[in-house]
């Protein structure tokens, strides 16, 4: 097994220390960071991805994965910087206005990260001019929105609102996700995408960063 497999393999399993000590080998033997990233540390997070879709593993496995990619990721950054690899994409995270929840949001910022993504993450409580404020001073080109409650399920809709007034539809796409929130929910309300889960949101969002045309078809 080379050595990017293998560390897909150790970061699948949750190994921290051994992924770092594989990506360091993985430096000293001159392999290009971006390599690193895609073959080795993407390649293990998808991994986890896909067993996490099928219902293989679960949120604790996740939470170790992602420990083990930041290992690597802290090793590599400054290569990346170095050579000027660009992330796949950026992305703001956030729990709407009045809603605390967020371990949700946290498990889709992780496998973002895990997929290549800079990820901006509010935290909970955002202001709707909070998330397009952070959006275009972050250069992100998603925002994603959570929500637990019903009661602060609407707050995705004043987001919305307030892209469409400041003319900022199609250079900033949206998708919403959260327990009581459904696809039906998404298409009135005028989102880009609704995920149901930590992998449905990384699909539907490199979907939105690669021009996807969104549940509306729009641009």
């Amino acid at each position: 097994m080379e050595l990017l497999e293998q560390i897909a393999d150790q970061l699948e399993k949750g190994q921290a220390a051994t992924v770092a000590q594989l990506t360091t080998e993985a430096i000293s033997a001159e392999i290009p960071a971006a390599e690193i990233l895609n073959g080795g540390l993407i390649a293990g997070m998808d991994l986890v991805g896909e067993k996490f879709r099928k219902h293989e593993v679960f949120l604790p496995h996740v939470l170790l994965a992602a420990k083990a990619m930041h290992a690597g990721m802290e090793l590599i950054k400054p290569l990346l910087m170095r050579d000027g690899v660009r992330r796949v994409g950026k992305a703001v995270l956030g729990t709407v206005r009045g809603d605390q929840h967020d371990i949700g949001k946290n498990l889709v910022g992780i496998m973002l990260e895990g997929a290549g993504f800079e990820v901006l993450d509010l935290g909970t409580d955002v202001a709707p001019e909070r998330f397009v404020e952070a959006a275009l001073a972050g250069g992100a080109t998603v925002i994603g929105m959570s929500a637990l409650l019903t009661t602060t399920m609407p707050v995705m809709r004043e987001v919305i609102e307030l892209i469409n007034e400041r003319e900022l539809r199609g250079r900033l796409r949206t998708v919403i996700g959260g327990a009581p929130v459904t696809e039906d929910y998404a298409r009135e309300i005028g989102a880009d995408a609704y995920a149901f889960d930590g992998v449905s949101a990384v699909d539907r969002i490199r979907d939105l960063v690669a021009g996807g045309p969104g549940l509306l078809g729009g641009p």
